[in-house]
């Protein structure tokens, strides 16, 4: 075992290269193993010139390494090879896992620190001009995880469907039908929607419609994970913004 085995957890923000923070490329730099997911920017991967890249991402389902494998792994190459830097989409710890691979690295002897990192929950709905909370609008805002360890429905979203606050749903997309079902349920229907794939990415696509018609829209524009689902007031911001801008273009012309 080396005497300078350590583990850093670190957030590669939403999904844009230039989104990780500066102490995130730094603990790149100084690697010797980078374990990083399906949703880190591969790019990213160019600031560890002397680490081995290990991918241990999912991909529709499929997993490479399952999360006791991927723990494991994380002991054994910081007892090898000294620092492990885990590449992680967004922030860590929401809907992460950093805090349960902390632990477990944590336990075994590893030192152990996290660099936060951007998280899509907030960055994804800012990249398309949807603040999640705004004056007159919303007072807060929710983020809930669409499936959760059962692969079931949060029952949070039952309870955030009640309230005024603005929803985030992160991995929510398979479960889509059953999230309006629910916002229809309370009266909601014509409350504003959107749905925002492979957010702040060059191949983002953004589909905004209210509760009752956003699954015809997700339909045509064929809309799928990952993604993230915004419902609230707040959308609207986003609309009037374009029309303010196509205003002020219309008003240069003439």
């Amino acid at each position: 075992m080396r005497s300078d085995n350590k583990l850093t957890v670190v957030g590669a923000g939403p999904g844009d290269l230039d989104l990780i923070t500066l102490k995130g490329i730094k603990a790149l730099e100084t690697a010797d193993v980078v374990l990083y997911d399906a949703l880190v920017h591969p790019g990213l991967l160019k600031y560890a010139t002397k680490a081995e890249h290990i991918f241990v991402g999912k991909r529709r389902g499929c997993y490479t390494y399952q999360q006791e494998q991927i723990n494991e792994l994380i002991v054994s190459r910081a007892n090898t090879h000294g620092h492990v830097v885990r590449l992680k989409g967004g922030d860590p710890f929401v809907f992460g896992r950093g805090a349960e691979e902390i632990e477990y690295a944590a336990a075994r002897g590893v030192e152990v620190s996290a660099v936060p990192g951007i998280s899509s929950c907030i960055a994804v709905p800012a990249s398309q001009n949807i603040p999640v909370t705004k004056r007159g609008s919303s007072e807060s805002f929710w983020v809930i995880t669409g499936t959760t360890r059962s692969h079931q429905l949060s029952d949070d979203i039952a309870l955030a469907a009640k309230s005024t606050a603005t929803v985030v749903i992160l991995m929510g997309m398979g479960k889509l039908a059953e999230i309006v079902h629910i916002f229809e349920s309370e009266g909601k229907s014509a409350l504003p929607v959107a749905i925002i794939q492979n957010g702040t990415r060059e191949d983002e696509k953004i589909g905004v419609g209210a509760v009752g018609n956003i699954l015809g829209i997700v339909e045509k524009e064929q809309l799928s994970n990952p993604a993230i689902i915004v419902i609230g007031e707040v959308v609207r911001h986003r609309t009037q913004l374009l029309q303010i801008q196509q205003e002020v273009i219309s008003e240069i012309a003439i």
